[in-house]
């Protein structure tokens, strides 16, 4: 059971990756997006590129970081893609700070994201901190949070499928998934790590 949700978080990283490349740089800016967003992104629309390919480099990168033979055999390689990973959330974060103030959805949606913003950040600044004064636990751990919420990238997409699905207008629903897209994830980062801490 373990290795099938392992295999379902690279598998939808992935995806979501590739169609994230795909929709951003080969269509129309803003024709992934709800109508009422559309012209909001064009008014951002550099900022949404710096949050976009970075984060999706970020998506990709991830779940690979945690496979234990590729930290143990090809440590230069984890510490590479580590580096990598890192700068996009990064630059990802730091552009997701700035969009987050127009984001629709009014304060919700601003404060929501933002503070998503904000944890993705310091994460990866101490998790990079920690491997730098070679706390590999403690680096570890930093990365699992970090990389819960660099899948809000996927939630977020869950969240608008369940909640076109449900029949609430995307006004009223919306919102809420600046915070639903990555609370849920966090915990479950939180409760993981401390199942780690307790074997």
């Amino acid at each position: 059971m373990k290795n099938f949700y392992k295999s379902l978080i690279i598998i939808s990283s992935i995806f979501i990756g590739i169609y994230a490349l795909i929709v951003y740089a080969f269509f129309e800016l803003g024709v992934a997006v709800h109508p009422i967003m559309k012209n909001n992104f064009k008014a951002h629309s550099l900022g949404i590129y710096f949050h976009i390919f970075p984060s999706l480099i970020a998506l990709v990168i991830g779940p690979f970081q945690f496979n234990q033979k590729l930290r143990t055999n090809k440590i230069q390689l984890h510490r590479t893609l580590g580096k990598i990973y890192l700068l996009s959330v990064l630059i990802g974060g730091f552009s997701g700070l700035y969009i987050a103030q127009f984001s629709f959805g009014g304060l919700i949606s601003h404060l929501g994201f933002s503070l998503l913003a904000i944890l993705w950040i310091i994460s990866g600044y101490k998790a990079y901190i920690s491997i730098i004064r070679k706390k590999v636990n403690h680096h570890y751990n930093l990365m699992v949070i970090n990389f819960a919420l660099t899948f809000a990238a996927v939630t977020l997409r869950i969240g608008l499928g369940i909640g076109f699905a449900s029949g609430i207008s995307f006004e009223n629903f919306y919102p809420f998934l600046a915070w639903l897209c990555w609370v849920p994830n966090l915990i479950t980062a939180l409760i993981i790590i401390k199942k780690t801490q307790n074997i």
